[in-house]
Order: structure tokens, then sequence, then C-alpha cells
């Protein structure tokens, strides 16, 4: 059974910053693309960022570019989110995400959206200004 605990959410001030993980178990997760979604009160759930099996592509939301960083450590089977320059409007649940298809490569929003199979139950990210 495979399952993602996600961890490190909590309360920060604006421009702060916060390191989110994502433990894997029941899967192998160096043979698969996982990736950070994000929910907003109120609004859809959306990607954040995705790292492919190797880590050799990494693709971002718009939004977060230049204040997020997306890492995996394969022998931790973990994957990781820092976040930086943190902003209000980054307030959301914070969803960890993995792919069933063995070694497929995505570069774009649209195709991990589509491919995240396994999901985390999510970690608050609250951000004051």
């Amino acid at each position: 059974q495979v399952q993602l605990a996600e961890s490190g959410g909590g309360l920060v001030q604006a421009g702060g910053s916060l390191r989110l993980s994502c433990a894997a178990s029941g899967l192998t997760s160096s043979n698969y693309a996982m990736g950070w979604f994000r929910q907003a009160p109120g609004k859809e759930r959306d990607f954040v960022a995705g790292i492919i099996w190797s880590g050799g592509r990494i693709t971002y939301a718009d939004s977060v570019k230049g204040r997020f960083t997306i890492s995996r450590d394969n022998a931790k089977n973990t994957v990781f989110l820092q976040m930086n320059s943190l902003k209000p409007e980054d307030t959301a649940v914070y969803y960890c995400a993995a792919d069933r298809e063995f070694r497929k490569a995505y570069s774009s929003s649209y195709e991990y959206t589509r491919a995240m199979y396994y999901w985390g139950k999510g970690t608050l990210v609250t951000v004051s200004s």
C-alpha cells in the first residue's frame, strides 16, 4: 500500500521560509515522478512543482518560480519543497503526489496534474502578512 506523508507545514510571516518533506512508503519513489500541489480555501487544487524520477527535469508553476525549490533524496524515498520569500497568497494545504507510471518524464503542469495518482493527506501552510 502506497503512502505519502507530508510534514513541515506551519505558520510563518511573509518573507519567511519553510521546508516541506514528503516521505514515501510502499513504492520506490526513485522510479516515479513526484509533485507538490496546493489548495487554498475556496479554490481548486493547483500544481506547484514537479520532479521526474531521476531529478533531471523540474517544472514549476509560474507563481512560485524563483522562490520555491523541489528536490528529492532517492536514498531516503523523500521529496522536499523549499519555500522562500513566502507571501500571504501562498497560504494553502500543500499535497505531495506520486506517479504510478514507471520512469515517466513530464515537463508541464498539465502533464503532472494528469499523471499524479497517489496523494498524501496534506500539510497546512499559513503565511501571515
